[in-house]
């Protein structure tokens, strides 16, 4: 047995982490320099990056806040020519920008629409075809996507949040089908509720919160720390096998 499989090791990787100046995306930015990353923080406002910056550099990693707004090609490029060029290159990208809001499906405004299909969509997809054609010239690479387990299930008000995410785990299998020849393993994480101040209005409430809850058979939401490990491991040698996965943090609730 190869023991170097078994390491969840990061050390002389470089990572890129979009929508890192808050929740999953910080979580995962913190850990992956725990696990010994240099980190490039992709911001959609680069000022919002310096205290988690701070953190970084205080593990004794070097880090690089970029503007990054995954909706535009220009940041997008951008952002990866100035890792490329501080780095030399890309080891692991976690493309975690998305959002989403309730709408039943009569009322979708067709702006919302296009904004979620840009955000969630379009900017993952522009994001991973930018960053692996960093990694085909290296000849390997790792990318997570973050998905959640809404592409799994239907989860009244919110469909078009739904399909994107649905979309996200099958375009990780489509993309870790293309790029395996170059060594480039491609996954997907699903994570249910999450504390994080993007769903912190609604959990406040007690009512949703609850309902919420019966539905996760492990009875609670999850931490961001429960998002960042998995992704650690699928960023680390011990997942190098793993690739076109969508890994589901759900607390069982597509068990029922």
């Amino acid at each position: 047995m190869d023991m170097q499989t078994l390491r969840f090791d990061l050390t002389g990787k470089v990572a890129l982490v979009t929508g890192a100046a808050r929740g999953i995306g910080k979580a995962c930015a913190l850990a992956l320099a725990q696990a010994g990353a240099d980190v490039v923080l992709g911001l959609r406002d680069i000022s919002t990056g310096d205290a988690l910056a701070a953190q970084i550099e205080q593990m004794g990693r070097k880090v690089l806040p970029v503007q990054m707004d995954v909706t535009r090609m220009d940041e997008i490029r951008a952002a990866v020519d100035q890792a490329r060029q501080n780095f030399g290159g890309i080891d692991i990208l976690v493309n975690n920008v998305g959002f989403g809001k309730t709408y039943p499906v009569e009322d979708v405004p067709e702006d919302y629409f296009d904004e979620i299909i840009a955000t969630n969509l379009k900017g993952t997809f522009f994001t991973a075809q930018t960053v692996g054609k960093v990694m085909i010239n290296q000849r390997h690479g790792t990318i997570i996507n973050i998905g959640s387990q809404a592409g799994f299930v239907a989860i009244a008000g919110e469909s078009v949040y739904c399909m994107t995410k649905a979309a996200i785990s099958h375009l990780t299998k489509c993309m870790a089908a293309e790029w395996a020849q170059y060594n480039i393993t491609v996954n997907a994480v699903a994570p249910t509720f999450i504390e994080t101040p993007g769903t912190q209005a609604d959990l406040e409430i007690a009512e949703f919160r609850q309902s919420v809850i019966k539905r996760i058979p492990l009875g609670r939401v999850g931490d961001v720390s429960e998002v960042a490990g998995p992704v650690v491991f699928l960023a680390s040698p011990a997942a190098s096998l793993i690739t076109g996965a969508t890994l589901l943090i759900d607390g069982g609730w597509t068990l029922q």
